[in-house]
């Protein structure tokens, strides 16, 4: 019988460890600062961020933010235009990317519109 548990224990052992090893392959270590540049990931149809008409053809990242400050360890907040004061500018390094400065960007922030109250 302690032959089985001894058993049962090492192969559950070697089951975590390729698991971890599984998951190390696709971990990104992300960090940001205050002053960074940002994308805001949008999901479509339940975000409260419409870009345009929603449509599957709409964009997935909205942005560039400035990152104000880090709160904690994986929250961040961000600085919003005028016409997205209404929504929450505390996010999770998981929604945001990376944003390389392009002197050649140019964003349309009028078509960026709020939906309040539609996003639950």
């Amino acid at each position: 019988m302690e032959q089985q548990v001894t058993c049962i224990r090492e192969h559950l052992v070697a089951a975590q460890d390729r698991q971890k090893k599984y998951a190390d392959a696709h971990h990104v270590n992300r960090q940001f600062s205050a002053g960074d540049k940002v994308f805001l990931r949008v999901r479509l149809h339940k975000s409260p961020i419409c870009y345009g008409k929603g449509s599957n053809l709409a964009l997935h990242f909205v942005g560039p933010f400035e990152v104000l400050e880090r709160i904690g360890l994986v929250a961040y907040c961000l600085a919003f235009s005028s016409n997205l004061s209404r929504i929450q500018d505390v996010f999770h390094i998981s929604i945001l990317r990376s944003y390389f400065v392009d002197v050649t960007h140019v964003l349309d922030w009028n078509a960026l519109q709020v939906e309040v109250g539609s996003f639950l």
